[in-house]
């Protein structure tokens, strides 16, 4: 497809998400200049992004942090849309170390907004979590549902998404927040449950689930999250700037079902299957209004969960030489 060139800023984008975005706009829009800006902790990884993106001249990547004023005010003035995903983001982690969440999250959120401010964007995109949510009161969960978070990283989350609707109103921001239900796919880091599950079950581990299993998750394939954002980039910024848009498939599955899922997908054993007592800040029930992404971006979510479960398996099967460098951080901090 051919395009305007447009030079964007990427901001943890070697991080799963993140870089499955970055891939998936630079084979669309071959044009577009992509600066990544990444501190590559442990979840981020520059393997995560296309070999051909890396050598054509098109890319750029600076090794700092979102908190980091200079680094991001050179970068900003540099851009004319800014997406944002540097956060930290586990949950189980921001129960036993919590500080640095509120760092990156929250601060580093600001500094970027800042520059923004100064060096003026056409559009700002901001990667919120539903976890902001709480666990749901109503459901489907519509954009207007209160925010309840009930882990430190879901208060961080929320705190983020809060400062970035305030400099809207105050500065007149060009902000667009984005609220994705529980993502999955290629280069998700172990911590996270569905990969968690897959690399168990393909070296014949157990498969830890919290409690009952019975927590229920919007899941939803992590190509579709960047179809959406793709639109949100470029649509009409009087349909968008300011507004806070929902990413999910409206249908949600229990943990239990996604591990017999998953052992069914590598033909396992269910009783590869081991309860282990609920973690605290447990959100019960996660499951999206997807009315609003309707209506502002004719957008739907495509990809079944069988048919994203499927190809995320292959996936696994298929870069043992990426997970398994990982393995020794699974017992550390469990799955999500």
């Amino acid at each position: 497809m051919t395009s305007h060139k447009k030079n964007l800023l990427v901001t943890g984008g070697a991080g799963f998400i993140g870089s499955n975005f970055i891939n998936y706009i630079h084979k669309k829009y071959p044009n577009y200049k992509i600066q990544l800006l990444d501190a590559l902790t442990y979840a981020g990884n520059l393997e995560n992004i296309s070999n051909n993106l890396k050598s054509n001249g098109h890319f750029q990547f600076s090794h700092g942090n979102v908190t980091q004023p200079d680094i991001v005010n050179q970068l900003v003035s540099d851009s004319d849309i800014v997406i944002h995903f540097a956060a930290e983001s586990h949950v189980t982690r921001s129960i036993y170390d919590n500080s640095l969440f509120f760092e990156t999250d929250v601060i580093g959120t600001q500094v970027l907004a800042n520059a923004i401010v100064n060096h003026p964007v056409e559009r700002f995109i901001h990667i919120s979590s539903s976890e902001v949510y709480g666990t749901a009161i109503n459901t489907p969960m519509s954009e207007d549902h209160p925010l309840n978070p009930m882990s430190p990283y879901a208060a961080a989350k929320a705190g983020a998404d809060r400062l970035v609707y305030s400099y809207v109103h105050t500065y007149g921001l060009p902000a667009v927040i984005v609220r994705p239900f529980n993502n999955y796919g290629p280069f998700q880091h172990l911590e996270k449950a569905i990969p968690n599950f897959i690399t168990s079950a393909l070296n014949d581990q157990k498969l830890t689930v919290h409690g009952g299993g019975k927590s229920l998750r919007d899941w939803m394939f992590v190509e579709d999250t960047c179809e959406a954002l793709d639109l949100i980039m470029h649509a009409d910024s009087k349909k968008v700037v300011g507004e806070a848009i929902n990413l999910g498939t409206g249908i949600d599955t229990d943990i239990l079902t996604i591990a017999q899922k998953v052992l069914g997908l590598v033909d396992r054993s269910q009783n590869l299957i081991e309860h282990v007592k609920d973690r605290p800040g447990q959100v019960s029930r996660h499951i999206s209004s997807t009315e609003k992404a309707r209506r502002l971006l004719g957008w739907t979510a495509k990809i079944n969960l069988d048919d994203g479960l499927q190809r995320t398996v292959e996936f696994y099967k298929n870069n043992k030489q990426w997970w398994e460098k990982f393995l020794w951080m699974k017992e550390l901090w469990g799955q999500k």
